[in-house]
């Protein structure tokens, strides 16, 4: 078996081609827009295809250097932070509240469903964690920082692979299933945004030939790096005072810090008024270029060893996210169209990670219209307090 490297320069080119590749696709194809797919989704899963065809047909392994995409996610949450007005947290309070609550009863029983079949499978109980919270809602970085622990105090060797096949499978289903969800509660509650604002990423299929401002692009960007280097001063506390947040975190609390205290001052419109257009482009390109990257990079071979015990646990673990969605989610967040935005992005939350949430009320958002209290929610609630609350009943389960 012969490996290949992409450079990172070349792996981001190619994410980049990948990317116009899913929104070519999206345009010419109805049903990809109708069910609210998204582009990079389709982009990423071209790209990952490829690579196993080269990897069961040619025995070669290709493998990315993906360091570029860490810093399009902070790119990205650092524009949900500058678009994140205080008045729309305060109004979004009791929201924010009700789908954390939410959240944290999603990961006690998404735990019990993967123990449950790690029982009937006759493995170890707690092996079911790693295709529960740990994986799923913890992402692949959870999983690596757990892992030790299972092999060495456990004795479930691997307990690694097990976590990583499970985030593989979760991410794709994450990325599909948020759309379906959506269209499903708009047509039947017959929803509809009732705002004419820009969207906070991106723009509208049927609005695609915008005005953009060279100066209010300029500025957007101007101010996105400048809250990406307060994150990383805030991120520095956070260690000092023992806080592990991932640094995206950090980048989304400095764009809001930064949002608001400038709002005191004077409004950024005044500023210049194209800032609102250049921030919804570029974050959305790097949530379209980071969401390709992630996808593109996938190795499917790996799943093989593991593939019955996976393909059960996962089957069941998406039933009860789009159940738990439909049937709790969007009652209790409000039953209107920024419910509908929130439970496309409850199944990134529950399945994948807080990139693939958002990137499915991107796609929602573009074809149905603007949610802005969604964007502010749910990257609050998947970037923030779910990882923590998380760790508190991974750490419970485990002691058992």
């Amino acid at each position: 078996m012969e490996t290949i490297l992409i450079d990172g320069f070349i792996a981001f080119t190619l994410a980049i081609v990948l990317l116009f590749l899913g929104k070519g696709l999206t345009m010419r194809l109805e049903f990809l827009r109708r069910y609210s797919i998204p582009e990079p989704v389709i982009g990423g899963f071209v790209g990952m295809i490829l690579v196993a065809l080269a990897y069961f047909t040619l025995d070669l392994k290709v493998v990315y250097d993906l360091e570029v995409r860490d810093w399009l996610l902070l790119y990205f949450f650092s524009a949900i932070g500058l678009r994140a007005d205080i008045r729309t947290l305060l109004s979004g309070g009791k929201p924010l509240l009700i789908l954390l609550i939410l959240s944290c009863s999603y990961i006690v029983l998404q735990n019990l469903v993967g123990m449950g079949v790690a029982s009937a499978f006759g493995m170890n109980l707690k092996t079911g964690l790693m295709v529960g919270s740990i994986s799923l809602i913890g992402g692949v970085g959870t999983a690596l920082a757990w892992a030790p622990t299972f092999v060495e105090k456990l004795g479930i060797s691997n307990a690694l692979e097990i976590g990583v096949a499970a985030n593989t499978v979760g991410l794709i289903s994450a990325a599909v299933i948020g759309g379906p969800i959506a269209r499903y509660l708009i047509k039947k509650h017959r929803l509809s945004s009732g705002e004419h604002e820009p969207l906070d990423i991106g723009v509208e299929h049927k609005n695609l030939h915008v005005h953009v401002d060279y100066y209010g692009v300029l500025w957007a960007w101007l101010w996105l790096n400048i809250a990406i280097i307060l994150g990383y001063l805030l991120d520095l506390e956070f260690e000092q005072l023992g806080l592990q947040l991932p640094m995206f975190v950090s980048c989304l609390l400095a764009g809001i810090l930064i949002c608001n205290l400038g709002n005191l001052v004077v409004k950024k419109e005044e500023l210049w008024p194209g800032e609102k257009i250049g921030l919804a482009l570029i974050s959305d390109i790097s949530l379209g270029v980071f969401i390709t990257m992630a996808l593109m990079g996938l190795q499917i071979w790996e799943l093989q060893d593991m593939l019955g015990f996976i393909a059960v646990a996962l089957a069941l673990q998406i039933v009860l996210s789009i159940g738990f969605t439909i049937l709790l989610v969007f009652r209790l967040m409000g039953r209107d169209y920024e419910a509908s935005v929130i439970s496309a992005g409850f199944g990134g939350i529950t399945l994948g990670s807080t990139a693939t949430a958002i990137v499915n009320m991107t796609a929602v958002s573009k074809q149905y219209g603007p949610a802005h209290r969604a964007f502010v929610v749910v990257p609050l609630v998947a970037g923030f307090f779910i990882d923590l609350v998380n760790a508190l009943i991974v750490n419970l389960f485990v002691a058992l």
